[in-house]
């Protein structure tokens, strides 16, 4: 791997995680309590676990030059995986198994407000 992609790489991860902890700050300041970041499983990898009441978010943050984007550039395998994974960590742990699972994203971009779009793929259809 030449040098300036391992850069690239350093500086996108670096970000990924400033943008994680934006999106953490911002999800605690909405009431929200957050479970874990980065959480991997063996299906997924959930960027942060909040809970609020009984909801637990399974939360995507993206972070793109226009909020719109970051909605977009999740797919629905990758949707569909996320929910398996908290479906997976909610069945693990006890006080979680009576918690309603969504997937949430918190979309960034540069100037602008975090937007936590709750239950952003409400309308996916049921995996057959």
């Amino acid at each position: 791997m030449n040098e300036a992609r391992r850069l690239r790489g350093a500086a996108a991860r670096t970000s990924g995680r400033n943008a994680e902890w934006r999106a953490a700050l911002y999800l605690m300041l909405k009431g929200y309590r957050i479970l874990g970041f980065r959480l991997k499983t063996p299906v997924a990898e959930i960027d942060l676990l909040a809970l609020r009441g009984k909801t637990l978010a399974v939360v995507e943050v993206k972070q793109r030059l226009a909020l719109e984007a970051a909605l977009e550039c999740v797919t629905f395998d990758q949707r569909d995986r996320l929910r398996r994974a908290g479906q997976m960590i909610a069945a693990r742990r006890p006080g979680l198994r009576q918690v309603d699972i969504r997937i949430d994203l918190i979309a960034l971009a540069p100037g602008r407000w975090p937007r936590h779009i709750t239950d952003a793929w409400k309308d996916d259809p049921p995996r057959t």
